[in-house]
């Protein structure tokens, strides 16, 4: 067998901020050898025999990276709950259909019948509003159900309330993912609707075997079959974690994952701090690390609960005059800072509205300059929603690492004015003025309980930053568009240095792990709505073939 294979192509380094393609690139021990002429490639190539595989016009590029996904999240929704998500259902009766005709999929989650939908999903819907306990007590009233309409908020009928037990959140006080909601009726009742206490519903979980190949089947289908060779995962459960190591070091998970281990969802501080003793991993680095830590300084805008500058406006409001809460003040951050930095980890945190960027950012600056060595504090959500210069001049200031979610223009770009006003109307997903400004942006797809069906394929986010087209089919703020350069460069070569990982991965150099795609086309000769349609025809991860588009045309082999 060859040492070294040579791909031909349009192949796509990504090394400069102006793509330029060049004739190949060379594979050899895993690693990347040179790209370049392919005369030259070949000179560069060690002893050993060359294969080469020529694509003729086919785009030739690192794979993509995806720095904020949630693996485990995906692949349970997937395997284990009803598929309720506009636009497939479009009114609230398609809704409570399909969880009629799902009634089946509850043997799964040990008897709760769990409905998935998107983010906004009252938006989406015809009705304009989420089911009730009611309509769902229409489709059982002794069957636990959860409609969970996004990440941050569900709607529960009267059994699931019952046995969920959440007396201890009906004084708002601390949730899992922002301040706990149980909203209530005029006369006081709960209407079914909670927010960010979905991890305290007591679903049963899947088995060790089951969860295994839930993760091993859907990071194929949702990641790796679109060209996403690493990803920063958001960890969920103990098990999840247990679950991608043991695939990571049997082979049988074709992405590098870098883990966030979320704090206090799925370990205390205390824990996450001491991974080394908290977890044993058997994966080697390169296939599977721990990253940093996963905190939540608000809760979403879907549950009203990101911390804006100004006030939800009626009916949306928790409160009159409500502007979400922030959860963790600025001490706290700064003590979260310094701990995790003498740990050698990276802080993560969830911050949606820029009131809780901005307590983040003076808590990082609290914490004193980075070190040597210290990895920079992300805070995550930053950049999809900034209304006046000051942001990102304090972004500077602290130091943090932005990230923002293309996709997420599309999923909720709709209904930033209709949650804030004309207040939201401006500012939503300036990757056109940021980038202008020197931000080196990444882009991920946060897929969770509200993704919509193609946020895990980075080609659609480069098309949403480039379109700007909205659910509702609106274009959104047009001269904040950017260029497929760019949009690409976000997807990989900035994404690598969001996730710290730029030493090894993002792009096609001499000594970079050859994580490499190969797209079904020339991507630069494709328009704009084109993009969507841009199939990835094979995969390889460390110079090995984990993927192969069936009906892909095979390269000419030399």
């Amino acid at each position: 067998m060859a040492r070294t294979q040579i791909l031909r192509g349009r192949v796509l380094p990504m090394t400069a901020d102006r793509l330029e393609a060049v004739e190949a690139v060379g594979v050899a021990d895993g690693a990347i050898v040179a790209a370049g002429a392919a005369e030259q490639v070949r000179q560069t190539a060690p002893d050993g025999g060359v294969e080469v595989l020529d694509f003729g016009d086919r785009t030739v590029m690192p794979g993509f990276i995806d720095g904020h996904a949630h693996v485990e999240i995906a692949a349970r929704t997937r395997a284990s709950m009803v598929d309720c998500r506009a636009p497939r259902c479009r009114t609230v009766e398609d809704v409570l259909q399909a969880l009629r005709d799902g009634k089946d999929m509850a043997e799964v989650n040990g008897g709760w019948l769990v409905g998935q939908g998107n983010l906004f999903l009252d938006q989406k819907l015809a009705d304009k509003r989420l089911p009730t306990r009611d309509d769902l007590d229409s489709v059982s009233s002794t069957m636990p159900i959860v409609l969970r309409a996004g990440g941050h908020r569900s709607v529960l009928n009267s059994a699931a309330f019952e046995r969920a037990g959440l007396d201890r959140f009906e004084d708002g006080g601390e949730g899992l993912m922002g301040s706990a909601v149980i909203e209530a009726d005029e006369h006081g009742c709960p209407t079914g609707v909670v927010a960010e206490i979905d991890n305290a519903l007591p679903i049963p979980p899947m088995s060790e075997d089951a969860l295994r190949d839930a993760i091993e089947h859907h990071t194929r289908e949702l990641f790796t079959a679109y060209g996403v060779t690493s990803i920063g995962e958001i960890t969920e459960s103990k098990q999840g974690v247990a679950a991608h190591d043991h695939l990571a070091a049997a082979g049988k998970l074709h992405a590098r994952l870098s883990l966030l281990l979320w704090s206090p969802g799925t370990f205390t501080f205390e824990e996450a701090l001491d991974w080394r003793t908290t977890l044993d991993l058997k994966a080697t680095p390169d296939r599977l690390r721990v990253q940093g830590i996963k905190m939540f300084a608000d809760g979403g805008y879907s549950a009203r609960n990101a911390a804006t500058r100004k006030p939800y406006v009626e009916p949306y409001a928790l409160e009159p005059g409500s502007r979400g809460r922030v959860n963790l003040p600025r001490d706290t951050i700064a003590d979260a800072v310094r701990r995790s930095r003498e740990a050698g980890l990276q802080l993560a945190v969830h911050a949606n509205g820029e009131r809780a960027q901005d307590e983040v950012c003076h808590g990082v600056i609290a914490a004193g300059p980075l070190g040597d060595g210290d990895l920079p504090t992300r805070i995550e959500h930053a950049g999809n929603f900034v209304t006046d210069d000051a942001a990102p001049t304090l972004w500077a200031e602290a130091g943090i690492v932005p990230m923002p979610q293309a996709v997420f223009l599309y999923n909720f770009g709709d209904f930033f004015p209709v949650y804030l006003g004309d207040h939201g109307a401006h500012g939503r997903f300036p990757f056109r003025t940021l980038l202008d400004a020197g931000w080196r942006l990444s882009a991920s797809s946060d897929v969770h309980l509200g993704a919509d069906e193609e946020q895990t394929n980075p080609l659609f986010g480069v098309w949403c930053t480039m379109k700007r087209q909205s659910f509702l089919g609106d274009i959104l703020e047009p001269e904040q568009a950017i260029t497929l350069d760019e949009a690409l460069l976000m997807h990989t070569r900035y994404a690598a240095e969001a996730l710290c990982v730029a030493d090894e991965r993002g792009t096609l150099e001499r000594g970079r792990l050859a994580d490499v795609i190969v797209l079904d086309r020339d991507i630069r000769s494709a328009s704009v709505d084109e993009l969507r349609d841009v199939k990835v025809d094979r995969v390889y991860l460390g110079g090995e073939l984990v993927y192969e588009r069936p009906g892909a045309a095979p390269p000419a082999v030399a």
